[in-house]
């Protein structure tokens, strides 16, 4: 169960841009953590990019600056119209992860930054199957969530963030093999890096 830091975090632009911001200290900083899942990847002026779950445009504004054919997906309108306001040089859409209003094979790199673990296991492995379908052949899945430390030292402060911002399915997340998750769909992990004592996880993944 969540606590009202979680809903006022989401009502506040501010709070949450503080608790993003406090909780990337740990790979480097804020800006660090958005490169994370794009490193080592070809993306240039004309790749067609998809950030799901976008949230106000926090990982969105990072994309921009590679591709200038970036589009943005989340359900809150209020969060859209604040990504809008943020990073007008995307273009947005008002949808579900889970039922993407996409043809298929149309975008060449998806990418989604700590929202998987916001998902029920039944709505995330649609969530997955609707990226694969909406990407060309040849096309990545890359993104960035938290995943069970490896470094104890690492359990009490993810613990408590769990605790006051986050649900059950976060806790449900650090039990998944989510990597393995994205292969039963039909994606080939090429990558599968963990960062900040094995709390977060960053893969790649071809179609």
């Amino acid at each position: 169960m969540a606590t009202i830091l979680r809903t006022l975090s989401y009502q506040y632009q501010w709070l949450y841009d503080t608790i993003s911001g406090v909780a990337a200290i740990s790979v480097g900083g804020e800006a660090r953590f958005h490169q994370l899942p794009l490193q080592g990847l070809k993306i240039h002026s004309e790749t067609k990019v998809l950030d799901v779950c976008c949230g106000s445009g926090q990982a969105t504004q990072y994309l921009v600056q590679y591709s200038q054919d970036v589009t943005g997906l989340d359900v809150s309108l209020l969060s859209l119209q604040r990504a809008q306001r943020n990073v007008p040089q995307a273009k947005y859409v008002e949808a579900l992860a889970e039922e993407m209003p996409f043809l298929d094979n149309q975008f060449d790199l998806v990418h989604t930054s700590v929202a998987l673990h916001e998902m029920k296991p039944a709505v995330l492995r649609e969530i997955v199957k609707q990226v694969y379908r909406v990407l060309k052949p040849g096309g990545v899945f890359a993104l960035v969530d938290f995943h069970k430390p490896t470094n104890l030292l690492f359990w009490p402060g993810l613990s408590l963030f769990l605790w006051l911002f986050e649900t059950q399915t976060a806790w449900q997340l650090l039990e998944t093999n989510l990597a393995g998750v994205i292969e039963e769909i039909g994606f080939e992990v090429f990558k599968h890096q963990l960062y900040a004592g094995g709390s977060l996880q960053v893969i790649q993944a071809r179609k």
